[in-house]
C-alpha cells in the first residue's frame, strides 16, 4: 500500500494529465495535472464514462470522438498505443488543443482498461481557425470581437506553462486609449464605440498568428507575443502604437483621431503572471506620465 502511494505521489507531481479507464471507459484515476489542464476536479470526474464526463473530445475537424473513432476504445479493444491530437472542452466551455497518448493495461495476459496521456498542444495551434470557430462567445469581447480578459488569461497562462516547460519566450504589451473619457464626453459613448472597433479591427488584421491581442476592459489592450530576442520588443510596441495613431474613426462627419501609451516586458525566470501584467501595466504608466503616444519597454 506504501509503495502504491508512493507511486501516485508521483503521478501527480507530474505536470501531464493521466487518467485510466477500466474496460467499459469508467474513468478511475484522475491526476492533478489533468486537473489543472480542464478545470475539472477528480471528484467531478472519476466515475464516470468518457462519455458523460463533460470533456466531449472531438477531433481537428469537429467531429464527437465518444461515438466516431474514439482512439481510447480502440486501444481498449486491439491493444494497441495510439497518439493523436484532438480536442477537449474546458469545464469553463472553451477548448483546449491537446496531444494524447494511449496506452493498454494488462493483468493476467488480458486487457483491463488503459492510461491516457496528455498534454496541451503547441500555442501555434492554439488560436488557429478551428478554434476561432469552436470557441465560445463568451471568450470573446461583444463589442469588438476581440479575444476577452477571459482568453487572455487563458492564453497568457498557457504560455507562461510553455516558458517553464521549454524556455520559450515571450513578451507582453499593456495599452491604454490616450484621453478617451474626452472622446466619449464630446463626441458621446457612440464615438467611443466606434474608435474601440476600428482600433481592434486595425489589431486583428495586424496580429502575427502565434500571438494574440485582446480587449482587457474599458480602453485597455493587452497583447502577447511570441519573441526570439529582447531587442524586439521595442519593434512590436512601436508597431502597435503607430498602428493605433493611424487609425481613425469617422462619426457624423468629424474625423477622431486617437493615440495609445504602451508599456511591454518580457517574461523573467523569477515572474509569475501577475508580477508580469503589473510590470507591463506601470510601463504602459510610465509612458502615460512621460507625455502619451509613446512606448516604454524593459
Amino acid at each position: 500500500m506504501e509503495s502504491a502511494q508512493f507511486y501516485l505521489d508521483i503521478i501527480n507531481q507530474l505536470q501531464d494529465g493521466i487518467y485510466f479507464v477500466d474496460k467499459n471507459r469508467e474513468i478511475k484515476f484522475w491526476n492533478h495535472a489533468a486537473e489543472k489542464i480542464t478545470g475539472y476536479k477528480a471528484d467531478m470526474i472519476v466515475g464516470k464514462c468518457c462519455q458523460t464526463s463533460g470533456l466531449n473530445h472531438i477531433d481537428r475537424e469537429g467531429r464527437p470522438l465518444c461515438s466516431l473513432g474514439c482512439p481510447l476504445f480502440s486501444t481498449l479493444t486491439d491493444g494497441k498505443q495510439r497518439q493523436d491530437q484532438v480536442l477537449v472542452r474546458h469545464r469553463d466551455g472553451y477548448r483546449i488543443p491537446i496531444h494524447v497518448n494511449i496506452f493498454p493495461i494488462y493483468q493476467n495476459g488480458e486487457i483491463v482498461g488503459a492510461v491516457e496521456v496528455f498534454t496541451k498542444d503547441s500555442p501555434t495551434v492554439f488560436e488557429d481557425d478551428l478554434i476561432k470557430n469552436l470557441s465560445n462567445i463568451a471568450m470573446h469581447d461583444e463589442l469588438t470581437s476581440l479575444p476577452n480578459r477571459r482568453y487572455l488569461e487563458s492564453f497568457l497562462s498557457y504560455r507562461f506553462e510553455e516558458y517553464k516547460r521549454f524556455g520559450r519566450e515571450f513578451a507582453v504589451l499593456f495599452a491604454d486609449i490616450d484621453n478617451f473619457h474626452e472622446v466619449n464626453n464630446h463626441y458621446g459613448h457612440d464615438a467611443g464605440d466606434m474608435v474601440l472597433k476600428n482600433i481592434a479591427s486595425s489589431l486583428n488584421r495586424n496580429i502575427r498568428r502565434n500571438d494574440l491581442v485582446g480587449r482587457w476592459g474599458g480602453e485597455e489592450f493587452v497583447g502577447v507575443y511570441s519573441i526570439n530576442a529582447p531587442f524586439e520588443i521595442e519593434i512590436i510596441a512601436e508597431r502597435f502604437r503607430s498602428l493605433v495613431e493611424n487609425t481613425d474613426a469617422i462619426n457624423n462627419g468629424n474625423t477622431i483621431h486617437t493615440t495609445v501609451s504602451v508599456g511591454i516586458t518580457t517574461i523573467r525566470s523569477e515572474d509569475t503572471i501577475q508580477t508580469l501584467l503589473e510590470r507591463a501595466d506601470q510601463l504602459m504608466y510610465k509612458s502615460k506620465r512621460t507625455g502619451k503616444n509613446r512606448i516604454s519597454f524593459q
